[in-house]
């Protein structure tokens, strides 16, 4: 009669030889599956050499984006003032007021007597322009009306090392006044080199107007030319183009002659 025994007793009971075969097949098939799921060095050093490149690419774009909003937002600045100073000049000169009137004076460009109701003479010769304009801001806190005098000229600079000069707006509110009055003096820009103003007659360009002597109305047009000046340490050949800007007067011709009425 076969004797029976227990498969789980027989593979107990199995020679000890076949214990290191077993242990030695499963440490092998560890082995080849670290192996699988590991990196060689060339893959890391490839990898390596992949996130470098991506990130000096990286790097020049953001350095790039960088210098342009620098220059962007030095070019912004450097612009604000000169809009302002542009703006302001026409919307004075857009309200120009004739002589004749009860509070009006005289329109002066390229004279000696200008600012003189100011007590100011133009630092950079007879460059500037006196007349009265109706942009006065009317406030309950002021007595002021509406017109005033501005007187546009150039100013040295308070700051010595700054290259150029200043483009300065004096205003006199007080036209009723019997003595010289202390203007308000506002800074429009800097570093400008020359500030030219020119007038048109009808046939030619003038850079001399005076209605207080010879010219009895306003000039058609009025032309603004400022260079500005070339910054500390660079050539006046690369300096920035001049800026010009013209603005229509409305005017109004005025004579000596008088009329006499019948009787």
């Amino acid at each position: 009669m076969p004797e029976i025994r227990n498969p789980n007793i027989v593979a107990a009971g199995a020679g000890p030889a076949s214990l290191p075969m077993d242990r030695a097949l499963r440490t092998l098939d560890s082995q080849q599956a670290c192996d699988a799921l590991a990196f060689t060095l060339i893959e890391m050093l490839l990898a390596i050499a992949i996130c470098a490149i991506v990130l000096v690419a990286i790097n020049g774009v953001f350095a790039t984006a960088v210098r342009l909003r620098d220059r962007t937002s030095e070019a912004v600045e450097a612009a604000l003032p000169i809009n302002r100073a542009l703006d302001t000049l026409y919307r004075d000169l857009k309200g120009t007021v004739g002589p004749g009137g009860l509070l009006a004076g005289d329109f002066r460009c390229g004279a000696q007597a200008m600012g003189a109701t100011m007590g100011l003479s133009g630092e950079a010769g007879s460059a500037g322009l006196d007349f009265y304009t109706s942009t006065g801001t009317i406030s309950d806190k002021a007595p002021w009306g509406d017109l005033q005098e501005v007187f546009y000229e150039l100013k040295a600079p308070s700051d010595r090392n700054q290259p150029g000069m200043d483009l300065v707006r004096c205003v006199n509110r007080n036209l009723l006044a019997t003595t010289t009055q202390t203007p308000e003096i506002q800074r429009l820009m800097g570093n400008v080199q020359a500030l030219e103003f020119e007038c048109y007659d009808g046939t030619q360009w003038r850079n001399t107007w005076d209605t207080s002597s010879g010219d009895t109305n306003l000039p058609v047009t009025v032309r603004v030319r400022i260079q500005p000046a070339a910054r500390r340490g660079e050539e006046a050949s690369k300096a920035a183009r001049p800026l010009e800007m013209l603005v229509p007067l409305v005017s109004q011709t005025r004579t000596n002659l008088t009329t006499a009425g019948t009787q």
